[in-house]
């Protein structure tokens, strides 16, 4: 789920009654990092907005402050934004006091906000979007993040997630394919982010499990593999001395190298020596086709059972 589907979840959530606190809006606090709140009468509209970023894997500001999140993320022009990005307005009187939103939709001269401590509730409300000091979207490494792409790569690779590709640094969408098989792995929010939550995890958890039927197996359909027996089987017959046209690419081989030797062995004064060298030269370039052949198919068949390829 994204932040704002579990922020939309939460809709209709209100302040307890009188002196009593909510139990849920306590946990929010607690969340990101502040259980020292004892009341849910303590703005928490940053800490609804933290929360449900939390939840979804991705690292908010976990601070109390709506203004906070004028820092988070990257920025948004308000003609770009989107559902799901975070809104900041002003409220009261001091610099430092803010209100924060995940915006649902901007309509003409006003935004509307799904946020928390609105009316004492959480719900969607409308604001002047001339009120808006800022817009901000998550980006591909989230605040607080430590490892760097290329690290998060290379530990992808490690672990046995090969689709991350290259290790270049770049979050294209190989690695963002890993980075989202990874967090199914793992029961992390399915979001192809570089965040705290998913760096945590990489440091922490085991390589990913190869299925028995593909440690012991070989690669259906494999080109690779069909290429390697027929040319096995052409060095075999080959090498066995048999001539017919299934061997012709062989033959030709053989023939080239014969001509070279020829020219050779006239060169250094060997001529008497050709004949018998060569049935040797010929089996020679058999053997190595058939050796060449056997080591692609292993390291193809390798590849496969290591989950490097399909």
């Amino acid at each position: 789920m994204t932040p704002f589907d579990i922020a939309r979840s939460y809709i209709g959530t209100t302040e307890g009654p009188g002196p009593a606190d909510n139990p849920v809006i306590m946990e929010m606090y607690a969340s990101v990092g502040h259980d020292w709140v004892e009341h849910d009468s303590v703005a928490w509209c940053a800490a609804f907005v933290g929360h449900c970023l939390e939840m979804a894997g991705i690292k908010s500001t976990r601070k109390l402050t709506a203004r906070s999140y004028l820092d988070w993320g990257v920025p948004i022009d308000v003609t770009d934004a989107q559902q799901g990005n975070i809104g900041v307005i002003p409220r009261g009187s001091s610099s430092w006091q803010g209100h924060v939103f995940f915006i649902d939709r901007i309509e003409g001269a006003w935004v509307w906000g799904l946020g928390g401590n609105q009316d004492d509730a959480v719900t969607v409300k409308r604001f002047p979007v001339s009120k808006l000091l800022g817009v901000r979207r998550a980006g591909n490494v989230a605040p607080a993040v430590t490892l760097s792409v290329k690290a998060v790569q290379q530990r992808l690779k490690d672990l046995g997630y090969h689709e991350v590709g290259q290790v270049d640094g770049k979050v294209g969408p190989r690695t963002r394919a890993a980075i989202l098989a990874f967090r199914n792995d793992n029961d992390l929010a399915l979001v192809p982010i570089i965040d705290v939550a998913l760096t945590e995890a990489l440091e922490r958890t085991s390589p990913r499990k190869i299925a028995p039927e593909r440690a012991s197996g070989a690669p259906a359909e494999s080109r690779i593999v069909a290429a390697s027996n027929a040319q096995i089987g052409l060095g075999v017959i080959g090498a066995a001395g048999s001539i017919g046209s299934q061997i012709a690419p062989a033959l030709m081989e053989a023939e080239q190298a014969r001509d070279m030797a020829g020219r050779v062995f006239t060169l250094i004064g060997l001529e008497n020596a050709l004949s018998i060298a060569l049935p040797w030269i010929g089996a020679g370039v058999f053997i190595g086709v058939v050796v060449y052949a056997l080591r692609a198919k292993a390291a193809r068949i390798g590849d496969h059972r290591s989950g490097k390829t399909p």
